[in-house]
């Protein structure tokens, strides 16, 4: 799951989230990604995980004809509504992804942003098993996270056993958080998700990846 220090660690640094989007190295991939997040969820229903600010749900918002946005931090979700997206086209709501209530509602995609790498290589099927049981079978599954990129991207501070990295944060009050924080390849991807998922297609950038599929 995800770790108690992790949703700590984003609570303080709400205000300061966004900021990863202002690297201007990073500034054609991102506006690519936009468009394709945009362009693969048109029409859809979408139930968002771990929104933060809401910067994704802005975008999904443009194309998709409902959004609903969840974030386990009431400090994120505040955040969202200061962008006064269309009230008849997007709710945002406090939710622990690990732990959705029965009545989430009824969807038919389910967008991840700059979560999945966070969720440790050994507790991911375990957590596609729970979304099933709030989403259905066959459920639309669109994954968007960010590519090791060196002199880019936060330096790797270790290596666990089961393969995952960690890296250190330091959030606005100078308290230090070790965040579990993983880049994995399309093959290892695909190799992690074949016994959950069907259907994997991927579009990697430089700095970005975004996967697409469907629960099995």
């Amino acid at each position: 799951m995800i770790t108690e220090q992790s949703a700590q660690f984003y609570a303080k640094s709400a205000s300061n989230h966004d900021r990863i989007y202002d690297r201007p190295e990073r500034k054609d991939d991102l506006a690519a990604m936009r468009g394709h997040v945009a362009e693969t969820l048109r029409g859809h229903t979408v139930l968002e995980l771990a929104c933060g600010t809401g910067y994704w749900t802005a975008v999904i918002a443009g194309t998709a004809d409902k959004v609903v946005a969840t974030d386990i931090n009431p400090e994120m979700i505040a955040l969202g509504k200061l962008r006064a997206l269309p009230a008849d086209k997007v709710e945002f709501k406090v939710a622990d992804a690990w732990n959705l209530p029965d009545d989430i509602g009824s969807y038919t995609a389910v967008f991840i942003g700059f979560w999945w790498s966070h969720v440790k290589r050994e507790e991911q099927e375990r957590f596609l098993a729970h979304l099933r049981t709030k989403v259905g079978d066959d459920m639309f599954i669109v994954l968007l996270d960010d590519a090791y990129v060196e002199g880019s991207s936060e330096t790797v501070a270790r290596t666990d056993m089961e393969g995952n990295t960690y890296q250190i944060r330091i959030a606005p009050d100078g308290e230090r958080y070790e965040i579990p924080k993983t880049y994995p390849s399309d093959s290892a991807l695909r190799k992690k998700l074949a016994s959950s998922v069907r259907e994997i297609k991927i579009v990697r950038l430089e700095y970005y990846w975004l996967l697409t599929c469907r629960l099995k």
